[in-house]
C-alpha cells in the first residue's frame, strides 16, 4: 500500500507511535484513564488503530513501536491485537515527560534492532483522511533523511489557526521530491501573526510528525538536549522486558527534562529539511476539529448516536449513551456520555480544559475516569466487587491527589 518498490529501495522505516496526553478538549469522552486517542472517535476503529493501520508491514514499514504509559498498556496491546497488528514493541513511560524523551527511547529501541533503520515519529491521536498522498510523501523524504538530514511534515494551512506551531519554508533542496530546507521553526503565534503567515504563503501548520535515521536522531539529541538522551539511555538500561512491554526504569527516566521534540531538537538543528503536506491532516485537538472532518447534513450539523436535531445549525452533537434531542441552539457542541453531559458554545470548545482543572480540583472521579472502567481482567463500574471497581475508585483518588499532569495534555 506504501509502496511499489523492493527492500533494496532504503533501510526499513519503523513508525514509532506516541501515545501519550489526556486529550482534555475532548473531554467528557476522552478522560485520563482512556484519552482520545483510545476512542473510536472517527470511525469503528480507535485513533491508535488507525494511526498503525497507516502503515502496513511492507518492504518499506516494519510493524510499529508504541510509546504509551503504562496505565493503557493493556488497552493498547489488546486494540492492536485487534487488528491483527504485532507490535515491533510497546514501551511504557512511567511518568509523562513530554515528547523529547518519549522519542528518545523510541529511537534507542529502533537503533537496538536495526541500526540502519529510519524512524517515522507519529501522534496516535492526528487524522490523515487523504493517505495516498501523505504515503507518497513519506517515500519522497526517504532519501533525505537517509542522508541524515531531520524530516518534517508542514501541513498546508487551510486557516490562521493559533494552537499549532509553524514551520517557515527555505529553499528548494529537491524539486522532484518537492524538498526545501527550514527556514525556521515557530511556536504558537498570536492571531494577526497567524493571519500574516497564512498571506505570506511560505508557512505550513507543523504536524509534528518526523522521519529520520536513528543515529541523526540522537546525535542532534545529544547535541542539543544531553540530558534527555542520559535519562532514556539510563533508562532503557535499568529496565526489563514485562511480557510484551518493554518497562523503563522509572527514576531514570523521571530525570529527563520536560520537553517536546519540537522544541528541544527541531526549532535548533541545522539539519532540518521540510515536505509540505495536504492531505486534511487534523490534531483533532478540540470538539470544533471533529466537527470539521464529520459528514454534515444540510444545517451543518454533525450528528453521531441517536439523536434528534430540530431547527439547529452548525453544531456537533453526539451521544454514546441515551437519546439526546437538541432544540432552536446553533453553533454548539453537545456531548452525553453515561455520566456526564456537555454543552458548549463552538467557538468557547478550547475552553473545555479549565472544566477538567476545575473537576480535579474538586477531585471528581469524572475528571479521569468513564463509569466503566477498562482493566486486564475486564471491566465494571466503580464500586462493583465483582469487576474490581473499589480498586479502580482508590486508584482515582490517588491519581488526583498526585496531581499529575501526563505528556502532551491539552
Amino acid at each position: 500500500m506504501a509502496s511499489t518498490g523492493s527492500p533494496a529501495a532504503g533501510p526499513r522505516v519503523f513508525p514509532a507511535i506516541l501515545s501519550g496526553g489526556a486529550g482534555t478538549r475532548l473531554w467528557p469522552m476522552s478522560r485520563e484513564s482512556q484519552p482520545k486517542q483510545l476512542l473510536p472517535l472517527l470511525s469503528a476503529c480507535t485513533m491508535v488503530q488507525e494511526t498503525a493501520l497507516r502503515f502496513p508491514a511492507n518492504d518499506i514499514f516494519a510493524p510499529p513501536l508504541v510509546v504509551c504509559s503504562n496505565e493503557h498498556r493493556f488497552l493498547i496491546a489488546e486494540q492492536l491485537r485487534r487488528i491483527g497488528i504485532d507490535p515491533t514493541a510497546i514501551v511504557l513511560e512511567p511518568a509523562g515527560r513530554n515528547t523529547a524523551a518519549a522519542s528518545a527511547v523510541a529511537a534507542l529501541q529502533v537503533r537496538d534492532i536495526d541500526p540502519a533503520a529510519l524512524m517515522l515519529l507519529v501522534p496516535a491521536d492526528h487524522a490523515i483522511p487523504d493517505l495516498p498522498p501523505f504515503l507518497a510523501a513519506i517515500r519522497d523524504g526517504l532519501p533525505a533523511a537517509a542522508d541524515g538530514a531531520l524530516v518534517g511534515f508542514g501541513v498546508t494551512p487551510r486557516s490562521p489557526e493559533t494552537g499549532y506551531g509553524y514551520i517557515r519554508r527555505g529553499a528548494v533542496r529537491d524539486p522532484a521530491r518537492n524538498l526545501y530546507d527550514v527556514a525556521e521553526f515557530v511556536q504558537k503565534p498570536s492571531l494577526p501573526i497567524a493571519e500574516s503567515y497564512l498571506a505570506a504563503g511560505d508557512y505550513y501548520w507543523n504536524s509534528g510528525i518526523f522521519l529520520f535515521r536513528t543515529d541523526s536522531f540522537l546525535e542532534e539529541l545529544g547535541r542539543w538536549q544531553p540530558q534527555v538522551l542520559a535519562a532514556a539511555e539510563q533508562a532503557i538500561k535499568a529496565g526489563y522486558r514485562d511480557l510484551d512491554f518493554v518497562r523503563l526504569h522509572k527514576e531514570s527516566f523521571a530525570a529527563a527534562p520536560v520537553i517536546s521534540v519540537d522544541a528541544g531538537v527541531m526549532v535548533r538543528t541545522d539539519r532540518a529539511v521540510l515536505v509540505p503536506i495536504d492531505v486534511g491532516w487534523s490534531d483533532v485537538g478540540s470538539w470544533s476539529a471533529l466537527w470539521e472532518l464529520a459528514p454534515h447534513d444540510a444545517a451543518g450539523n454533525a450528528a453521531v448516536g441517536d439523536v434528534l436535531l430540530e431547527d439547529v445549525h452548525n453544531a456537533y452533537v453526539r451521544s454514546d449513551s441515551v437519546f439526546t434531542a437538541v432544540v432552536g441552539l446553533d453553533n454548539v457542541v453537545v456531548a452525553v456520555t453515561d455520566d456526564a453531559v456537555l454543552v458548549a458554545a463552538m467557538d468557547r470548545v478550547q475552553d473545555i480544559k479549565a472544566v477538567v482543572r476545575r473537576l480535579k480540583d474538586d477531585r471528581r472521579r469524572e475528571a479521569l475516569t468513564h463509569r466503566r472502567v477498562y482493566r486486564p481482567w475486564g471491566c465494571a463500574a466503580p464500586g462493583d466487587p465483582a469487576g474490581h471497581g473499589a480498586e479502580d475508585q482508590a486508584a482515582v483518588a490517588a491519581s488526583l491527589n498526585e496531581n499529575r499532569t501526563p505528556a502532551g495534555e491539552e
